[in-house]
């Protein structure tokens, strides 16, 4: 009699456990949630970040906070939340050097930026563009290949740094064009665009946000637009894919990714949130001000982006010998 109410009890002891469970993913997200942003405040994916936080924030029902945590090229943040509980209240804003090129760059990187993350949505995108200082000899993309080919290893450009994003796009398109340039790396965005506009290096690979305000004052003149379609702003600017190079893609890329594991449910009721959260009108007019577009895909669609991502930079790393300690 007594094992009989011992397994009883055992019995009822379960099957409160396992209903307690279900309530507990089916009641997703009870308490606030964490967004890491791996860089410090005020950069672009910080900004992309809040935007995106907040939107979120209104659909799922709970506050979204931002922690900026920076630092080696976004690998602390990136790998506090690959090492954080798969349980949707730790998510990052990856992006496509976080999840991209610092696959293919760092030696030994703390993170494997496709098996320690579940993707949730790919957010926004970013075009990009290669300007030239203004006095620059060539006026458009012709005469610009044109120079670079009557005197290689001449011309020079620059870059936010060595192995960062915007000195991968260039390499990458050195290996598709066959054009040879050298690469000034700087430290970060800001002094490389100060030096092309002062003409202390020519050209530059940059996202069209950044540039765009330079470009309309005159400081910097567009040359080609890594966009599917010509930019709004820029109508009289080439595609890479006008000019002969349909598989060069460089746009820069933020998505929302969580620690692998994530449970089924909390994946759905996350990725409908957040697709719900871009489509809003304000959502998306605010990304467009600061020259991004939407994108709002499936966690399916997002996984195989970042998968040919890591593929292709790792090959424009071991084309232009590119590594970082």
């Amino acid at each position: 009699m007594k094992i009989r109410n011992w397994l009883t009890l055992a019995a009822a002891v379960l099957a409160v456990s396992v209903t307690g469970t279900s309530a507990a993913q089916g009641s997703y997200p009870d308490r606030p949630i964490r967004l890491i942003v791996p860089f410090p405040p005020g950069g672009t994916s910080d900004v992309v970040g809040r935007i995106f936080a907040e939107a979120l924030a209104r659909q799922i029902g709970q506050a979204v906070v931002v922690e900026n945590r920076g630092g080696a090229g976004g690998t602390v943040g990136t790998r506090a939340v690959a090492s954080a509980p798969a349980d949707g209240y730790t998510l990052l804003l990856g992006t496509s050097s976080t999840n991209g090129t610092n696959s293919a760059v760092y030696k030994s990187l703390p993170y494997d930026a496709v098996k320690d993350f579940t993707p949730v949505t790919q957010i926004i995108r970013v075009p990009g563009v290669i300007v030239v200082n203004k006095n620059f000899p060539a006026k458009d993309y012709a005469s610009f290949v044109a120079l670079i080919k009557s005197a290689p290893g001449k011309y020079s450009y620059a870059s936010s740094g060595n192995g960062g994003a915007t000195h991968m796009a260039m390499e990458y398109y050195k290996s598709l064009s066959g054009l040879d340039m050298m690469h000034v790396p700087y430290r970060g965005t800001g002094p490389a665009l100060n030096d092309v506009i002062a003409g202390q290096v020519p050209i530059l690979w940059d996202t069209a946000a950044s540039s765009m305000a330079h470009i309309q004052s005159g400081s910097l003149r567009p040359i080609v637009v890594a966009a599917k379609t010509r930019l709004a702003q820029l109508p009289d600017v080439p595609t890479f894919a006008e000019v002969g190079l349909p598989d060069y893609d460089a746009e820069m890329w933020n998505g929302l990714l969580a620690p692998a594991g994530l449970p089924a449910d909390v994946l759905a009721k996350l990725s409908d949130a957040s697709r719900k959260a871009l489509a809003a009108p304000d959502v998306q007019a605010k990304y467009a001000g600061v020259g991004a577009y939407v994108v709002a895909d499936q966690p399916e669609a997002f996984k195989a982006m970042i998968q040919a991502d890591v593929a292709k930079w790792k090959k424009v790393a071991e084309f232009a010998h590119i590594s970082v300690d």
